[in-house]
C-alpha cells in the first residue's frame, strides 16, 4: 500500500493535504481496499462547519456505509463534483481525483483550537504503524 509522505492522516483511515488554509481529504488506500468497491459518496455539509471528528458525510461500499469523519474543524467548502458519476474514482485514485471534500480553516475558531486539532494528525509513518504496516 501507498501512503504519501506530504499528506497527514487520521485514526479514522482519512488523509489530508494542507494547501494554506484549506484541507483536501480523502480516504486512504488501505480504506478504500477495506471497504471494497465504492458505489456512492454522500457529503450533505457543504457550506456548513464542523468540528473535528464531526460525521460529514457518508461512504458506502458494495458491503457496508461507513461514516466520514472531519480531521479538524472548519468550513465545509467544496465537495469533488466528480464523485457523484464516479465514485469508483476513490477506488482507482484515492490520492488523486478521489478526493471527497475541502475543508476551510475558519479564523473565528482560534489559533489554539487549530493546534489543538493539529495535533490529532499523524505522519505517514504513525499511520502505518496504526494500521501494522511499519
Amino acid at each position: 500500500m501507498f501512503f504519501p509522505q506530504k499528506l497527514k492522516y487520521t485514526k479514522d483511515h482519512e488523509w489530508i493535504e494542507i494547501s494554506g488554509s484549506v484541507l483536501r481529504v480523502g480516504i486512504t488506500d488501505f480504506a478504500q481496499r477495506e471497504l471494497g468497491d465504492i458505489v456512492f459518496v454522500e457529503v450533505n455539509t457543504q457550506g456548513s462547519y464542523t468540528n473535528r471528528e464531526d460525521v460529514f458525510g457518508t461512504i458506502e461500499a458494495v458491503k457496508t456505509v461507513s461514516d466520514l469523519f472531519a480531521p479538524i474543524g472548519g468550513l465545509v467548502n467544496k465537495i469533488n463534483p466528480l464523485l457523484e458519476s464516479n465514485p469508483e474514482l476513490i477506488n482507482s485514485d484515492p490520492y488523486g481525483e478521489g478526493w471527497i471534500c475541502e475543508i476551510e480553516i475558519d479564523n473565528e475558531l482560534g489559533r489554539d483550537q487549530y493546534l489543538e486539532d493539529f495535533k490529532y494528525l499523524l505522519s505517514d509513518e504513525e499511520y502505518k504503524e496504526l494500521i501494522g504496516e511499519s
